[in-house]
């Protein structure tokens, strides 16, 4: 039998199809204006990969922006949040996880689950960019870089501009400020990605942590935001082969198997 498992977010939208217990398909695109159109691309395209139909999947779950007007549109039988969609994937992949940080585009979660995935707790922010993917993105253009290369880039510093803003519209000035000054676009890069992680910590602070710890999301991929995290917990996060903003998907795939299995 197939489930799927769809999860439209601020930049992009993810498809996973499991078989029993095994990712079939799955896909990643840029999302458009509509989450709908978003959500219906995304999972006819990870369908198609394997030749299959909607109709193929005994249940299929929406998770992010729009995830209740997905459902209405009949392209999921339910909806679920895309915090019990991330703890629930997160502890699929890596069942010893108990804490997970979760960073997306637009807002932040620290998660916690427990042996069975089940949600214990979590904390948000989604009300200032700072700690966010957005974040990054503005401040790499600022830089004049990508916001892949960001990350990278703070490697080869020899020393950290620490912001004295953690304010994503001050802080932009700042590193402004700096860049006329002719500072180092290294040592900017590692102050940037200083200070995100800085925030985040923040929100792991309020929920407190719980070995084992993985990170989700797009930030996921940028491994100095994910190294200053490690040095400020005092510990390593788990990590794990499958792309990190698959997560939320796949763990929507498995919450529409658990209704499956109970219908």
């Amino acid at each position: 039998m197939f489930y799927g498992g769809i999860d439209v977010g601020s930049l992009t939208a993810q498809a996973v199809v499991l078989k029993e217990n095994t990712i079939y398909a799955y896909k990643s695109i840029p999302v458009s204006s509509n989450p709908i159109d978003s959500a219906s691309a995304v999972i006819g395209a990870s369908l198609q990969e394997r030749d299959l139909k909607y109709q193929d999947l005994s249940c299929c779950v929406s998770t992010g922006y729009g995830r209740e007007q997905i459902q209405k549109e009949g392209l999921a039988d339910e909806n679920m949040s895309e915090i019990s969609c991330h703890g629930k994937g997160a502890w699929w992949i890596t069942p010893r996880v108990r804490t997970i940080i979760d960073i997306g585009g637009q807002d932040a979660k620290v998660i916690r689950v427990d042996q069975e995935g089940e949600l214990v707790n979590f904390v948000m922010n989604d009300k200032c960019a700072a700690g966010t993917g957005r974040f990054l993105d503005v401040m790499s253009k600022t830089l004049g870089v990508t916001v892949e290369e960001i990350g990278p880039l703070s490697f080869h510093s020899r020393q950290v501009i620490e912001m004295s803003s953690r304010c994503s519209i001050f802080c932009e000035t700042e590193v402004h400020h700096y860049l006329q000054r002719g500072a180092a676009l290294a040592d900017l890069a590692a102050g940037i990605n200083r200070t995100m992680a800085g925030r985040v910590m923040a929100l792991v602070r309020r929920v407190g942590i719980e070995k084992e710890v993985t990170m989700t999301g797009g930030v996921a991929k940028n491994q100095a935001v994910r190294r200053e995290l490690e040095k400020l917990m005092g510990l390593k996060m788990l990590t794990y082969d499958l792309d990190s903003q698959l997560v939320g998907a796949l763990g929507a795939a498995l919450i529409a198997r658990r209704l499956a299995e109970g219908k």
